[in-house]
This record gives structure tokens, C-alpha cells and sequence, in this order.
């Protein structure tokens, strides 16, 4: 089975990618993919995290073993199959990439493709330009200080005020390729 995840961000407005991989792969292999996709180091801590409809985190991903001493499951990206976790369609994924002030992707899994398999994970479709991979804790500050009020922060707070979540549930690609990307069915 192959897995077709839009990824959003609510910092830039025309940022997209779609990343399709194969069911079977780690969070690891769609951690490296989505590094890949934008551009980003991967010196860097981050964490998926597994969220509700309404973006409540709920399973946490981390890049290395954080607390071995917890009740609660842990979960390391190199040995959690996306299988695991995952199962329906439009399932939503938090992939926080900048751990110190906890931006981050918007995901969804829009797509269970059966009968198909990849050898590794492709980025099928790209659009705009990513945030940056780090934000210094300054900057963070004066975004902060700039929005409506710090004690009403809501989910964009970080971000543009435009951004709208359930984006995720429109099926608007026009103009979502930057260019010719190759079909990863293609043999």
C-alpha cells in the first residue's frame, strides 16, 4: 500500500508538498522525505505527532528515545512502521520541525493507494516556498509580541492569520506543480 500525504504550513500561504510512501515505511523514511522535500538539515530535533480531527495530539513520534521510564508508549521514528499508527484516510499528523518554538506542518493522509508499493518515499508535488527551518528564539518573541494579544493565542499564532486548516480537506491543486516530477509508478 502506498500513503499520499499534503503537507501544509500556516506560516507561508502557497506552501504545499505531497509526498507519496510506501505503507510499510518508517516514520523515519517519511521524516528524511519530508527534510528532502524542503530543503531543510537534518541536524535538527522533531517529532510527528498523531493528532483528533481537531488537531489534538495524541501519539507522539520522536526522532530518539526520549523517556524510557514512562507508562505511556513510546514511540522512535526509525522503528514505528507508518502502518502502525496509521490506518484511514484523512488521518492528521502534526510534524513539528523546530522543537524550540514549536512550528510545524500540517498533514494529512489523503490517500490510501492499494495494490502499490515504493521503494522510497517521492515527493509528487511541490508549491512555494518552505518557512525557515529555524526561528530564532528573538524573532519568535517579536512575532509574538506583534500578534493581536499573547494571552489570546490560538493556532496561528506563529503564522498567518489567513491560514485555514480545513484546507486540508480541499481538493485544490491547480497549479501545484513547479515543474515536470516524475510518476513513482513509472517502471
Amino acid at each position: 500500500m502506498v500513503f499520499r500525504f499534503l503537507i501544509l504550513s500556516d506560516e507561508v500561504d502557497d506552501f504545499k508538498r505531497e509526498i507519496q510512501i510506501d505503507s510499510e515505511a518508517t516514520f523515519l523514511d517519511l521524516h528524511n522525505a519530508i527534510l528532502d522535500s524542503v530543503g531543510y538539515t537534518k541536524d535538527q530535533m522533531a517529532s510527528f505527532f498523531v493528532c483528533d480531527d481537531d488537531w489534538g495530539k495524541r501519539t507522539e513520534i520522536t526522532l530518539v528515545e526520549m523517556d524510557t521510564s514512562s507508562d505511556v508508549d513510546s514511540y522512535v521514528m526509525e522503528d514505528t512502521r507508518l502502518d502502525e499508527l496509521l490506518e484511514d484516510e484523512h488521518q492528521k499528523l502534526l510534524y513539528v520541525f523546530d522543537y524550540m518554538t514549536d512550528r510545524a506542518f500540517f498533514m494529512e493522509l489523503r490517500e490510501i493507494i492499494p495494490n502499490k508499493d515504493l521503494d522510497k518515499a517521492v515527493c509528487t508535488k511541490s508549491k512555494g516556498v518552505p518557512p525557515a527551518q529555524q526561528m530564532s528564539l528573538d524573532e519568535f518573541d517579536n512575532k509574538l509580541a506583534s500578534s493581536s494579544s499573547s494571552s489570546d493565542l490560538d493556532a496561528d499564532f506563529y503564522g498567518d492569520s489567513e491560514y485555514n486548516p480545513d484546507e486540508l480537506d480541499l481538493d485544490g491543486y491547480e497549479g501545484l506543480n513547479d515543474g515536470p516530477l516524475s510518476n513513482p509508478y513509472d517502471d
